[in-house]
């Protein structure tokens, strides 16, 4: 095949899906960096169970030649290590859709179900690998060369992949998988998938540097750059790599970072460290900020500042640890004992997620809050291609701080005293002058406690006004597609690809979306209710059952009867065409009106 004659790739999404342990996440990763490196866009999505090894999970890739941060309705490619595999996802698939299938145990049976038309290619992806390398985990490697060559990657880019992937582990590692990469490449030509045959021609289409990064290294980049220099964590699914990235980077910064026997200790570790005049963080998820509920109420009472990020997963309890939702924007914005200031950020993307971490860090040190980042396992945890950060556009702002020349020039040092903000400066502890009391009672300006109705009132007062004070510098929504159009949607997190792809597939059909975009829950701004007032048709998309983001902007002024809630919450992720769907449903709309 001529390479003139080839379409360009520009809409790929691939599925490789096997066992637990199967290393269809290793697959998709590598398969991730070498289209990103060719040019194009990558998005990708998991879905893996709560266990080290064993059940059908799998790993999916989208690359594009633009933006498109969510999975595509159809699967062009799959590639299952095995075939109970394929029934599960087969539902995916199309006419068009290819299938790479281990038949080291036979051929396909007819209970895969697999639409008619699929084209099936069998490759004995297991038996190889046991037989040159006595390891079934080999087949990952062999069946890269076979993906390749489907869609058209020649073998110095593979090969230049595995050199970047696997060198890092030894030279040993490295050639058994260069091996493996090689067998793969003969199996794919007794299959017929020559060097030059592949379905597309890959074409660079975009000559900048991109990043390939998750939301979760995202944040913990951000508060590396914005000055933070203490991290205190328990490992919990889906917020762990934020831990983990910060373990192999933040000692380089001068930081510190300390695993905690639970979340309990994780949230006092860090109350520690902030109350030092540290910038700290700590991450987890739904069962984790229950636990810290009192360590956070000890920051809104003591005004000490710090960032906590909730990767959001299935509840409650366990719940489904490894599955997405937003359920936690109830707890969040409402939860802990008594009235404190707190806010609540919501991210839509891995960019996002670095500066908005950034934002969150100096609002909570200004301010003297917890700032919640409100992520989810999908935001979390999916990798994606973003543009490189810009650091030089990062400000840090550590509020008042006082040294030991200024406090010398006060009269007395409170560290509790009232302003107009309701933030007061801060002295750290050590400061010549600047002794300050830290508790979790009432207290009055100097910390002493105090049950006095008079200053009770007051310090309720001065706290709470720091939500008014911080407005106009929370981040505002951003408004995407056309503002005039009468239809529009709401969502936050994982949610933000597949609506920006929903408005464009209902432009195709000739129906104009807007996209109201909140980044901030807690306080809810002016914005998102009068968005509701002005558009007609609002269809707020979410992860859980009771309409949580939905119920928090009716709360606040948002216009009920214009809202039309989209819901989901077992556990897979939501498809453009699914919110397409809905909005031709709801607004009972006809085939011929939406051609």
């Amino acid at each position: 095949m001529n390479n003139s004659t080839k379409p360009r790739l520009e809409d790929l999404n691939v599925i490789v899906a096997g066992q637990g342990g199967d290393g269809s996440l290793t697959v998709v990763n590598i398969l991730a960096d070498v289209l990103r490196t060719s040019g194009l866009r990558v998005y990708t999505e998991r879905d893996v169970l709560s266990r080290i090894k064993g059940g059908i999970t799998a790993a999916t890739l989208r690359a594009y030649n633009g933006e498109r941060l969510c999975i595509s309705s159809h699967i062009d490619l799959m590639v299952a290590f095995d075939q109970a595999a394929i029934p599960k996802y087969a539902f995916r698939l199309n006419a068009k859709s290819i299938v790479i299938y281990d038949s080291s145990n036979g051929e396909l049976t007819a209970e895969s179900k697999l639409p008619e038309g699929v084209r099936l290619i069998g490759v004995p992806l297991s038996r190889y690998a046991v037989k040159n390398f006595r390891r079934d985990i080999y087949k990952n490697s062999i069946s890269f060369a076979v993906i390749g060559r489907l869609i058209g990657l020649d073998d110095g880019q593979m090969k230049i992949a595995f050199d970047k992937r696997f060198g890092r582990r030894g030279a040993q590692a490295l050639k058994y998988n260069l091996d493996a990469l090689n067998v793969g490449c003969t199996l794919a030509d007794d299959a017929g998938l020559t060097i030059g045959e592949g379905l597309f021609e890959i074409v660079a289409t975009d000559s900048k540097a991109h990043m390939l990064i998750t939301g979760n290294e995202a944040v913990a980049f951000g508060f590396a750059v914005a000055g933070g220099r203490f991290f205190a964590g328990y490992p919990i699914t889906p917020s762990t790599d934020v831990m983990e990235w910060l373990v192999k980077w933040l000692p380089k910064f001068g930081g510190v970072v300390k695993q905690a026997e639970d979340e309990l200790s994780a949230i006092n570790m860090a109350i520690g460290a902030a109350i030092t005049g540290t910038r700290t963080m700590t991450a987890t998820c739904g069962p984790g900020i229950a636990l810290m509920q009192e360590g956070i109420g000890q920051l809104g009472m003591a005004e000490i500042p710090m960032v906590i990020v909730d990767a959001q997963r299935s509840g409650p309890s366990t719940g489904m640890p490894t599955k997405p939702e937003q359920s936690d924007i109830n707890l969040l914005c409402y939860g802990g004992a008594g009235d404190f200031p707190r806010v609540v950020l919501a991210p839509g993307n891995p960019a996002e997620c670095f500066h908005l971490t950034v934002t969150a860090c100096n609002i909570a040190e200004k301010y003297q809050v917890p700032v919640f980042m409100c992520l989810d396992q999908g935001l979390s945890q999916n990798t994606a291609t973003v543009d490189p950060i810009d650091l030089s556009s990062v400000v840090i702002d550590r509020g008042g701080r006082l040294d030991a020349e200024q406090v010398s020039k006060l009269e007395v040092y409170k560290r509790y005293l009232h302003t107009d903000s309701g933030a007061s400066d801060f002295a750290p502890p050590g400061t010549p002058g600047g002794m300050g009391l830290v508790t979790g009672n009432e207290h009055d300006e100097f910390g002493l406690v105090s049950t006095d109705p008079i200053n009770r009132n007051k310090m309720v007062a001065k706290r709470q006004h720091k939500m008014v004070s911080m407005k106009p510098e929370l981040p505002l929504a951003i408004n995407h597609g056309v503002e005039t159009a009468d239809i529009g949607f709401i969502g936050v997190g994982m949610c933000y690809g597949v609506i920006l792809e929903a408005i464009d597939l209902l432009a195709q059909k000739g129906i104009l979306a807007q996209y109201h975009q909140v980044r901030t829950l807690w306080p809810m701004l002016d914005d998102t209710p009068a968005f509701t007032k002005r558009c007609p048709n609002i269809f707020v998309v979410e992860y859980n059952a009771t309409a949580q983001l939905a119920k928090l902007i009716i709360a606040h002024g948002g216009e009920e009867e214009n809202i039309n809630n989209i819901l989901r919450y077992d556990g897979i992720p939501m498809q453009a065409q699914d919110l397409v769907n809905s909005v031709i449903s709801k607004l009972n709309l006809k085939e011929d009106e939406v051609a």
